[in-house]
């Protein structure tokens, strides 16, 4: 049975650079890669797409929610919804922009779809409902998803993983998984202190008792005969990601350079933290000043959004925002905040105290 491997690509770093990862190192996959055009990204981002097609020698599928509307996708769900804005309360942006079409574009196929979440960052990222898509996560030292670790590692797996363990390890490391295997997972013992305690061992021997347990379900990589990725324990991190953008010629997005600034004589830098659309509400207030003074029209457009008390922002609208002393203030607290944290790099992702996830296009699934 046919397996589809894809790859869904933002417009920011981690996912551009997980797909130069993939056909550097796994060339034998035949990955599909897409994106979700929002409509409302901003021009380097598409550059990035572009430059990547290029890299890839791959066509990069490009898709669209509402495609037969007159209007762009974003602009079509607004006026459906009343003018209704996203927010992390409600983030109908991400259902209906992003995973609306790519779940219409796979279908009922067997997907393996490769998720660019780093080995330095703490969270899960979306993982399907639909049976049929199973999500991997390369650049992680545990590259399977949260469902599947749950099932291999329950109390009543304990046998199964003594069983398949004897096929890939032996002598004092095969001893040490049988007992931590053996411990049943309670309040003193968790799912993540059995996970970390068995990779600390040996990494593609648990990849590939997790392919075996993988082959008694209805997981999409139940039906492969191989799987190249069991072999690989390579935990790539932010600086990795940047390196592999620049070495590639492909390039880091000019947004998420530092960008000099200065208040009361003292100086800082701003940038963007992520990709996705220009008015994304996941942005710090720092973020909504550096489009106003980088991208103002962008800004007005966003805006222009803002009506019937909805707004982008809790408790502030982009008018109030942009007001000179509340622009001074924004960035007075922000250095304030920062006085501690000189930067690494020539990114502001080394100074933000925030995650610098790519926004909804970190749901990709």
């Amino acid at each position: 049975m046919k397996v589809r491997h894809v790859l869904g690509i933002s417009g920011g770093k981690d996912s551009a650079a997980l797909a130069i990862y993939l056909k550097d190192n796994y060339p034998e996959l035949d990955i599909e890669y897409y994106t979700c055009d929002t409509g409302k990204e901003l021009q380097q981002t598409y550059q990035l797409i572009d430059d990547l097609q290029i890299y890839l020698e791959k066509e990069i599928k490009v898709l669209k929610a509402a495609e037969r509307s007159h209007l762009d996708p974003f602009d079509h769900f607004i006026k459906y919804k009343g003018q209704f804005l996203p927010s992390s309360f409600n983030r109908w942006c991400t259902k209906d922009l992003k995973l609306a079409p790519f779940e219409e574009w796979v279908g009922n196929d067997l997907v393996v779809s490769y998720v660019g979440i780093r080995g330095d960052e703490d969270r899960e990222g979306y993982i399907s409902h639909k049976p049929n898509i199973q999500s991997i996560f390369p650049f992680r030292r545990n590259i399977w998803s949260e469902d599947v670790i749950s099932k291999v590692l329950k109390n009543a797996n304990i046998s199964f993983l003594q069983n398949a363990y004897p096929k890939y390890l032996a002598g004092s490391e095969l001893e040490r998984v049988i007992a931590i295997s053996s411990e049943l997972l309670s309040q003193r013992f968790r799912q993540d202190d059995k996970l970390e305690a068995l990779l600390n061992i040996d990494i593609k021997a648990f990849n590939k008792v997790v392919f075996d347990y993988l082959r008694g379900t209805t997981y999409p990589l139940a039906y492969a005969d191989r799987y190249p990725l069991l072999n690989d324990d390579n935990v790539i991190v932010r600086n990795d990601v940047f390196k592999m953008l620049e070495d590639s010629g492909v390039g880091v997005p000019d947004y998420y350079k530092s960008i000099d600034f200065e208040i009361d004589g003292h100086k800082g830098k701003y940038a963007r933290s992520r990709s996705g659309c220009y008015f994304c509400f996941y942005q710090q207030r720092i973020e909504w000043v550096w489009l106003y003074e980088q991208h103002p029209d962008l800004f007005y457009k966003a805006m222009e959004y803002e009506k019937d008390g909805y707004t982008w922002g809790q408790n502030e609208s982009l008018v109030e925002l942009i007001k000179p002393e509340r622009i001074a203030q924004i960035k007075k607290e922000y250095l304030l905040r920062k006085a501690a944290k000189a930067p690494k790099s020539p990114y502001l992702l080394d100074i933000l105290d925030e995650s610098e996830g790519e926004g909804c296009a970190a749901c990709f699934i």
